[in-house]
């Protein structure tokens, strides 16, 4: 009977060894859980902690959870995790001075992007404007000019009145109108040059306007660029025992850093490639439709 314990017991550190060994993240799951599913090779984890700051239930988070491990999955072909109310590894979520800035870099970004939004609109209406006043301005230029010839006409025509002995009688009536409506035209395109005046010094100042905010959207991009840096994963750690998430932008955001964390559960550190995973910075990932990179699985095959 012992000798039958023995080898037992001797077959059981044998299968524990060879599990360590080829399948590393069975080590954070409790002796009772290795020994309740001897072939089960998952790491088992539940949600403990989530702080209401971050507008989460634990419902979601687990939604977001079970996400990041289908990215595990859906680059290999296999299960690693399983969620288990009763699982040793447990997430947290902690808020914290890091999330705090994480929602005022949102906060000032979603105001950049309105201030360039407003930039190009004005912008718009102001190419649109000055079209106008080009257009404007090229009219006036073609009645300056009928106006210039008919002027001249009429001073040569009043020139060969006066070398024959001035206006006859019967002719001043008409030509005192011709006089007077040269007069009129010329008011007349005098006050539309005014009114384009105008419109430049409006338009002018408008441009000034643009200016200004474009220097004021640069200063914001500027002061935005030198506080909000890409940091390390220290959004997020894990232990062992606990994976904590202390900030996160978005939930394509917080899937990513939960997957980032599990690759260090199934014992992955990081790697070289800014798109991938397992890369130290969080910058140049495709959140939205992330799938591992060639870096990410060649450090699982090389554990």
């Amino acid at each position: 009977m012992r000798l039958v314990l023995l080898s037992l017991l001797v077959i059981f550190l044998l299968g524990m060894t060879y599990q360590n060994r080829n399948h590393p993240q069975v080590r954070y799951n409790t002796l009772l859980d290795r020994i309740q599913h001897p072939f089960d090779t998952r790491l088992r984890y539940h949600i403990a902690e989530v702080d209401p700051r971050f507008g989460l239930s634990e419902d979601e988070l687990k939604r977001m959870s079970q996400q990041a491990t289908d990215i595990w999955k859906a680059g290999t072909g296999k299960d690693y995790f399983v969620y288990d109310p009763n699982a040793r590894l447990s997430i947290h979520l902690i808020y914290d001075q890091r999330q705090h800035d994480s929602v005022q870099r949102r906060q000032q970004f979603g105001q950049i992007q309105q201030s360039q939004q407003l930039w190009t609109s004005k912008n718009q209406q102001l190419k649109q404007f000055k079209a106008e006043l080009d257009r404007a301005n090229a009219m006036l230029e073609a009645r300056k000019t009928q106006l210039d010839l008919q002027l001249q006409q009429y001073n040569q025509q009043i020139a060969i009145i006066n070398q024959n002995g001035g206006v006859p009688a019967s002719q001043r009536e008409q030509m005192a109108q011709q006089q007077n409506q040269l007069q009129q035209q010329i008011s007349g395109l005098q006050q539309e040059i005014s009114i384009y005046n105008q419109k430049i010094q409006h338009l002018n100042l408008q441009v000034d306007e643009l200016n200004q905010l474009n220097q004021q959207i640069d200063s914001s991009v500027k002061h935005f660029n030198q506080r909000f840096q890409p940091k390390l994963f220290d959004k997020g750690s894990f232990n062992g025992k606990q994976i904590t998430i202390y900030e996160f932008e978005s939930e394509d955001d917080l899937r990513l850093t939960l997957a980032h964390e599990f690759g260090h559960a199934l014992g992955l550190k990081h790697n070289q490639d800014p798109q991938a995973l397992m890369y130290p910075l969080m910058k140049d990932q495709n959140l939205e439709n992330f799938r591992l990179s060639t870096a990410d699985i060649a450090l699982l095959q090389e554990r």
